[in-house]
């Protein structure tokens, strides 16, 4: 029987639970809060963090689940905690106002507000004692308590002018400089990306090092379409290092969020949906690139293990693995020299040697897998052959998933979110269309049905997130983006065209319901949605790709699969806006400039009309040509432009159109690519 028990107990966010039995008087976000903040005239104390955070748990333990400080956080604030997953939207605006305020962000965030939800003060994690140079939690609570008493109308100011910064800086990156289309520009994003590029051990910048899957795949793409080395191999070289380091769980799949060291080898253990999905698309490319056999093994690994640990039995996708199990960070994937030993049955020594794994540990003491030697060499060095090693490495891989089923596992976020499915089933579907596996289809098909079944309000408006059977919170424009991007890819790899005609119609709908007025970008929440401070556009590229590059993107492929020219131009303007960033700052910017990437080069639209017309695909699908739309008809489809007048009875016929020029169709898919030479 809990002591305490609050608000959120009746919350089904597995983050708001985590708290429900904090001495602290909790509300969610909601009227009722902000009511009592008024009624009262308290300060609203607003802690936001997520389920896998492991710095969240930690303030928990030490300061919110302390009779204590929670008694000095009742007494003077009306207390809102937050699940930045589920409410996106209060997050982004109050991690600009802290970031305003401090210089920088992160999570947990605990920000003050005025009782009409504007931002004064605010920090991430404070601890519970004063500590590296940082105030202690009660001493921040004491002291804007007492600030807010003697010197409200002040404090009131302060949060006007800083709402009003935050309004202002909407307009951030949006100039209309005029904006020229050419290669030079993207050969100019290319080198200020190599500028920030670790030619050792990949990624870019300093640690803590991020996937960055958008700036890889501009490097594989600009590789392809420039024919150029030092891109592909810096590409490559971040996609090996990470699938080599212990970022990537060599035991069961999947990759944890980032990195807390430049090789990649201690991450940060929690494992999220959009990362998993973000990275099996970078893959893709690279295998379809290289068809080396390595990117194919991690794509299927990570696939079963989003299946086996993140998948709803109906078809929908959990959002994430916490990184601590038994209060302790990474506690659930590592490993004593000893464990290894005595569970690996086929030479274990030789796998502790491929795997960096030792007495003394390369981590804390205890070893996280880590191939230091690529298996190449390692069997040169070992004069074995390599299919022997490999053998003996997914046959060990296999024992320590077994062994490590045994543990106390991490606690899984079963919320399912409708953007990160998405990104999941786009995942899926470019998985398929590179691997030819049916199946990765099948499971594409399942979840798009779940999130129409589950997440749909009306027509064409959805929910943010599900659990348990309900649906709650508008969606955002990630949401919305990131699913007419899924439904883009499933019509082009299924053939089933009622995949664009639901694009259509979604974006129809976010077209009348986030635009902006003013300009042609797109805020992030819904016109009708009221409770929150202001309207923001996001557009940059963090760790999810922006939801307005995404739009822009969207709507290039469906001004040409539709013949809207209206959504033409609307992308053309959203990408102009933000090409001159993009170009100066490519790693924050990626999906948009690979967006400007292919407005610059050109898209293949390739229409493959006819009774062989899927066998047709699955052959073209095996040759990389990144920026390309595909159409698969064999019912002489007559309600698309790129399809109308060219079924042809007894034939299969692949029609290229580029650069408003088509050319005359061919038989074969090796015609094809004489054509795309």
């Amino acid at each position: 029987m809990h002591p305490y028990t609050n608000r959120l107990i009746n919350e089904t966010s597995p983050y708001l639970l985590q708290h429900a039995h904090n001495p602290v008087d909790w509300f969610p976000w909601g009227e009722e809060a902000f009511n009592k903040s008024k009624e009262e005239n308290k300060p609203i104390l607003v802690s936001i963090g997520y389920a896998a955070c492991h710095w969240c748990h930690v303030m928990e333990r030490e300061s919110f689940e302390d009779p204590q400080v929670a008694a000095i956080m009742n007494q003077h604030f009306v207390n809102i905690k937050v699940d930045r997953e589920e409410r996106p939207d209060v997050d982004h605006i109050y991690m600009d106002a802290v970031q305003a305020i401090s210089g920088s962000g992160g999570w947990p965030l605990n920000v003050f507000l005025t009782p009409d939800k504007k931002p004064f003060y605010g920090g991430t994690y404070f601890p519970p004692r004063r500590a590296f140079n940082r105030s202690s939690w009660p001493e921040v609570l004491e002291a804007i308590a007492k600030a807010y008493k003697e010197g409200q109308g002040k404090i009131e100011e302060d949060a006007e002018t800083l709402t009003e910064h935050l309004k202002k800086s909407n307009a951030f990156g949006t100039a209309t400089n005029e904006i020229k289309y050419n290669r030079e520009n993207v050969a100019t994003a290319f080198q200020n990306m190599m500028k920030t590029a670790d030619t050792d051990w990949g990624g870019f910048g300093k640690a803590p090092k991020f996937p960055q899957t958008f700036s890889i795949i501009f490097l594989l793409r600009y590789a392809h379409l420039n024919k150029n080395e030092v891109a592909k191999v810096q590409a490559l070289l971040c996609l090996d290092k990470m699938m080599q380091g212990g970022l990537y769980d060599h035991a069961g799949g999947g990759f944890a969020r980032y990195a807390t060291d430049t090789q990649w080898l201690a991450p940060h253990f929690e494992k999220m949906l959009y990362d998993n999905a973000l990275l099996v698309m970078a893959y893709t490319e690279a295998y379809s690139l290289t068809k080396e056999e390595k990117y194919k093994e991690v794509i299927e690994e990570t696939l079963a293990f989003i299946e086996r640990e993140l998948m709803h039995s109906d078809g929908g996708f959990y959002s994430a693995l916490d990184a601590d199990s038994e209060g302790e960070e990474g506690k659930f994937y590592v490993w004593t020299y000893e464990e290894v030993m005595n569970t690996v049955l086929k030479d274990p020594s030789l796998f502790c040697r491929y795997f960096d794994i030792s007495e003394e540990g390369n981590w804390e003491g205890k070893n996280i897998l880590f191939v230091k030697t690529p298996v190449v060499e390692f069997a040169e060095k070992e004069n074995k052959e390599v299919a022997c090693v490999s053998e003996i490495v997914a046959a060990g891989k296999k024992d320590l998933l077994e062994k490590r089923s045994e543990r106390i596992r991490p606690q899984l976020d079963d919320k399912i979110l409708l953007g990160w499915n998405a990104l999941m089933t786009s995942a899926y579907c470019k998985a398929y269309a590179v691997l030819g596996k049916d199946h990765y289809l099948e499971v594409a098909k399942k979840n798009i049905q779940f999130l129409f079944q589950n997440f749909q309000n009306s027509d064409s408006l959805f929910f943010h997130t599900w659990k348990g059977g309900a649906a709650k919170y508008p969606a955002f424009i990630d949401d919305y983006s990131y699913l007419i991007a899924a439904l883009l890819d499933l019509g082009q790899v299924s053939s089933d065209f009622s995949y664009f005609v639901e694009a259509e119609k979604i974006a129809t709908a976010v077209v009348s319901g986030f635009s902006d007025s003013e300009d042609c970008l797109f805020y992030f929440t819904h016109k009708d949605q009221e409770d929150v401070l202001l309207r923001k556009k996001e557009v940059y590229d963090g760790a999810t790709p922006s939801g307005n590059a995404t739009m822009a993107f969207n709507l290039y492929q469906l001004g040409i699969i539709l013949n809207n020219e209206e959504w033409s131009r609307r992308s053309e303007k959203m990408v102009s806006l933000l090409a001159d960033l993009s170009i100066k700052y490519p790693t924050s910017f990626g999906v948009w400039l690979n967006i400007y990437m292919q407005m610059v080069y050109g898209t293949d639209e390739v229409a493959i009309i006819g009774v062989r017309a899927h066998q047709m695909a699955h052959e073209l699908w095996a040759y990389y040509f990144p920026n390309k739309i595909v159409m698969i008809d064999t019912n002489k489809n007559e309600n698309f432009p790129l399809l109308q007048g060219r079924f042809v009875d007894g034939e299969t016929l692949i029609y290229l159109c580029r650069n408003y020029a088509c050319q005359r169709p061919v038989k074969t898919v090796a015609g094809l690519l004489e054509l795309l030479r």
